[in-house]
């Protein structure tokens, strides 16, 4: 079966989506990528939040589904907002990579005596992200957020460059870039920078993070048969639970807010951050099913609002 697969332009999505056509190569099907531009990628705004409402970096792709221009797309499920259009299903959403941010900082700057963050004091951390940028100041209130867009290659330039101390990405990103660019060390050159993994549980990510969204027509029932064996269900659950938080909180680039889910033995933890009116929050549940914890955190971070989100 031939498919064409709608991907953005930049370096990180072509890789994730030919890791997608890759797998699908070796089910025996023929997968070419689609580049498609979308208006989150040609907005110059300096901060996430100032681009528009949530969806920016996947409409262009969702409308050329709908036309049937592109037969699937391969989205950083992050960036997919919880309100999809009608004819658009998600067929299947691949096994998580790890969901934490990554801080990488100039080495010579690293200072190793000094926590979560080992960072010397008033440290430039470069990020667009307000949940970076409010996860950074509520854990360690003297560091100085700045804004910092561009694909991944060209945030690592501009802080070999030397305007910031660190920069923010998501682990993930990372490893899909360095898996893709195995036979080439040059392409993401970490040299003399030290990367420091930041706990998930302590600086929540924002929900889906390390996921991806394999989305196509309702009515393709072809690429949904060819898609279903890529889909792995015990991240589709977790994925689900965090979306449920996000939906009821009705969030975007805009609002501050993290949710990660994970596996402890037989039940699932779930930790949530949300700013608010300048306040965190930071919440943690436990049990056995993610849409009954997703639940219960919706009502310590929302105490006076009614409902449960795996009910909405």
């Amino acid at each position: 079966m031939r498919l064409r697969i709608g991907t953005r332009n930049s370096d990180l999505a072509r890789a994730q989506s030919a890791g997608i056509a890759d797998q699908l190569a070796a089910a025996g099907h023929t997968a070419e990528l689609v580049p498609i531009t979308t208006a989150g990628d040609q907005s110059r705004a300096p901060v996430f939040a100032a681009i528009g409402p949530q969806g920016v970096f996947v409409r262009e792709i969702n409308l050329a589904l709908v036309n049937g221009t592109i037969d699937l797309a391969v989205h950083s499920y992050k960036d997919v907002p919880t309100g999809n259009p009608d004819e658009l299903v998600i067929a299947a959403v691949p096994a998580r990579l790890d969901a934490a941010d990554c801080l990488l900082i100039r080495t010579e700057v690293a200072d190793h005596d000094s926590g979560l963050f080992p960072l010397p004091a008033r440290a430039r951390v470069g990020t667009s992200s307000v949940r970076r940028q409010s996860w950074l100041k509520h854990l360690r209130a003297d560091l100085r957020p700045v804004p910092l867009r561009g694909n991944v290659p060209t945030r690592i330039r501009r802080l070999r460059q030397g305007p910031y101390d660190a920069i923010v990405l998501a682990t993930a990103g990372l490893d899909r870039l360095r898996a893709r660019h195995s036979s080439s060390p040059t392409a993401l050159d970490l040299t003399g920078i030290t990367a420091v993994r930041l706990d998930p549980d302590r600086f929540v990510p924002a929900p889906a993070q390390g996921a991806l969204a394999l989305q196509c027509r309702q009515d393709r029932d072809d690429v949904r048969a060819a898609l279903a064996p890529l889909d792995h269900p015990a991240t589709r659950e977790a994925i689900d639970a965090e979306r449920l938080l996000l939906g009821r909180l009705e969030g975007g680039c805009e609002l501050a807010f993290g949710a990660y889910c994970r596996s402890d033995g037989p039940d699932c933890v779930m930790h949530a951050m949300l700013e608010r009116d300048g306040r965190v929050s930071v919440e943690t549940g436990r049990g056995a099913a993610p849409g009954h914890v997703a639940g219960e955190l919706w009502r310590l971070l929302c105490p006076t609002g009614a409902g449960d989100p795996a009910a909405a």
